[in-house]
């Protein structure tokens, strides 16, 4: 993996923290919390947030508050200086992403244009 300046890197808020290790508390002892970006959605690519049992060779490793988030290489490249965060609002719960990589993104955030 190329190496990425600290300020690039995507930063997990303390609600995304908070929320991930309860969603990993129902899960298999070492399991993480994946995010990465797929082609698709309305705008192009869309976010996809999973549960898995381990590390890939490329993936890079956020550590916040004893919870691991990884994003692997190519998604890195999209997510570079965003912001993952858990939201809870009138409309519901969500993790959402904070872009600014991002030209556009669809009215239910989960999807974007680069």
């Amino acid at each position: 993996m190329s190496e990425t300046a600290t300020e690039e890197l995507p930063v997990v808020t303390d609600r995304a923290a908070r929320r991930i290790a309860k969603v990993l508390a129902g899960e298999a002892e070492g399991s993480m919390f994946r995010v990465a970006v797929q082609g698709g959605g309305c705008s192009g690519f869309q976010y996809t947030f999973d549960i898995v049992p381990r590390r890939e060779a490329d993936d890079l490793a956020i550590e916040r508050d004893g919870v691991t988030v990884l994003v692997d290489s190519v998604s890195l490249d999209f997510l570079k200086g965003a912001k993952i965060d858990f939201v809870d609002n009138l409309i519901g719960q969500s993790f959402q992403i904070d872009n600014p990589n991002a030209t556009a993104a669809c009215g239910c955030g989960t999807s974007f244009s680069v």
